[in-house]
């Protein structure tokens, strides 16, 4: 069996992100402005989308976990750096800093709108508000530090909340709770988040949350890659289609489906079952 090798990826920053290999087959993205709560430039926005689409592409990667340093995971949009660059006459109104912390179709960040068709991991470690909530809903799995603190704060500075997370939040938690977010916005605890608006899967101690995060991205990276981007396809064709059988008929067609019948995996899959042994899985060819 052929050894496994970390890939390369492309170049980035270390003052915005640091990239590492924590298991087998997984990514870990860590932002790195911890002086500034992660808060997003363009900078960051940059880099993050360069390696979420080499993500993409990159075949032995099977799982992404994303998390920040310091005592926030992201704290939205940095507004200091907006007023900043107001005053030198760049991104004069909102809607244009809106725009260079984001990347087209794939939202701030690269990650808010993106449809991977990776695993996401949020291993939330602090605050996540405004564009860091946006994030967070977006992923498939949260992990949360108790400590963490979750909210949109964004009425209360005159913005709206624009990259997702406002119908992710909705179809998560429901009108009223959404409302109560959206409304007051009042911060919630990670355990409110988890017991009564549903988006985080498992609450832990500080030290807790990026252990388990890569514990559970290597329960995920132990079954097949090519099944596990099945399931996800599955997962955002309900969300994005009204009707099950509208949903069924995306997920089965899908480009992931199509390919893991046609892949090694599904014939190891059966054959290691037959041969009462564990799986030897191999990248996928999407």
């Amino acid at each position: 069996m052929a050894v496994y090798q970390n890939p390369t990826p492309p170049a980035y920053s270390e003052e915005n992100i640091l990239v590492s290999f924590p298991v087998d087959h997984v990514l870990l993205i860590t932002l790195n402005r911890k002086t500034t709560m992660n808060a997003m430039t363009a900078g960051l926005a940059g880099d993050l989308s360069r390696v979420m689409d080499w993500v993409e592409t990159e075949t032995s990667i099977w799982a992404v976990i994303i998390t920040g340093s310091g005592r926030a995971f992201c704290a939205g949009m940095d507004l200091v750096a907006w007023q900043r660059d107001q005053a030198a006459g760049k991104n004069t109104n909102i809607s244009n800093a809106s725009i260079s912390v984001a990347d087209g179709n794939n939202g701030i960040g690269g990650l808010s709108q993106r449809c991977s068709k990776k695993p996401l991991i949020a291993a939330v470690n602090g605050f996540a508000i405004g564009g860091g909530l946006e994030i967070v809903l977006n992923c498939d799995l949260v992990i949360s530090s108790k400590d963490a603190k979750f909210g949109y704060p964004e009425a209360s500075r005159g913005v709206t909340v624009s990259s997702g997370g406002l119908p992710r939040l909705m179809k998560t938690a429901g009108h009223q709770l959404a409302a109560e977010i959206l409304m007051t916005g009042r911060l919630i605890s990670a355990q409110e988040a988890c017991d009564r608006f549903r988006f985080v899967n498992a609450v832990v101690p500080p030290k807790d949350v990026l252990p388990t995060a890569v514990q559970w991205a290597k329960t995920i990276t132990a079954s097949s890659p090519d099944a596990i981007q099945s399931n996800k396809r599955g997962i955002l064709a309900t969300l994005e289609l009204g009707g099950v059988e509208e949903a069924r008929l995306n997920h089965v067609k899908s480009q992931e489906t199509v390919a893991l019948f046609q892949g090694e995996n599904v014939l190891e899959g059966l054959k290691s079952f037959t041969e009462k042994r564990k799986p030897i899985w191999v990248n996928p060819k999407l």
